[in-house]
């Protein structure tokens, strides 16, 4: 159940071949404690109402809102799109890939993206441009349910107060195998018919 680490084997994954071959990538900032080092302080800062946090990119599958891929431990003023051409992932094939503006330039090859229109500088989006952009939000709240999921694992929500080299990233690695797993508890069992399994004649 824990997600793949090699973004270069993501294509193979039984998890990411799973259903229809949706898959969406994101973004998720977890708070840290304030390093007492200079160096380090800048370097972790986030940039964003002075908190200091790591950066995680997930790869979720639509089908099954499980978690297929997590990237490494990055500082959290790291910019998306910068950390996923990183990566070099492999995605399946005839792959779609759902995507939001942080992301905006990474077009892997092969995969068919979806991403929402960005309002024209002093301009107004078409209807058609606003009619899109809802759908694709729509897609898109299934990465929010996901990642509020795996938050449910307090470790990883509140401040980690652990220094451990390495121990951010394990911490974050064992929550999101926590929620693969509860994920795939809730899917229903099997029916079938016991008088048929009785009288197979």
């Amino acid at each position: 159940m824990a997600p793949k680490r090699d973004a270069s084997r993501v294509a193979s994954r039984p998890l990411a071949l799973e259903g229809a071959p949706d898959v969406v990538i994101d973004g998720t900032e977890r708070r840290r404690q304030r390093p007492t080092n200079a160096a380090q302080h800048k370097e972790q800062s986030s940039g964003k109402k002075k908190t200091h946090t790591d950066k995680h990119l997930v790869l979720i599958k639509a089908h099954t809102t499980q978690v297929v891929y997590l990237g490494p431990t990055v500082a959290g003023k790291t910019h998306d799109k910068k950390a996923a051409a990183a990566t070099q992932m492999g995605y399946p094939t005839n792959a779609t890939l759902g995507k939001e503006t942080g992301f905006q330039g990474y077009e892997p090859a092969g995969v068919l993206t979806r991403q929402p229109q960005k309002k024209p500088k002093g301009q107004e989006l078409s209807v058609e441009d606003r009619f899109f952009n809802h759908l694709i939000s729509s897609a898109r709240v299934v990465v929010e349910n996901v990642l509020a999921g795996v938050k449910r694992c307090r470790i990883v929500k509140d401040v980690l107060r652990l220094t451990t080299v390495g121990i951010s990233d394990l911490v974050m690695e064992i929550a999101c195998g926590l929620h693969n797993l509860r994920v795939s508890c809730r899917h229903p069992f099997p029916t079938f018919d016991v008088l048929s399994l009785l009288n197979p004649g």
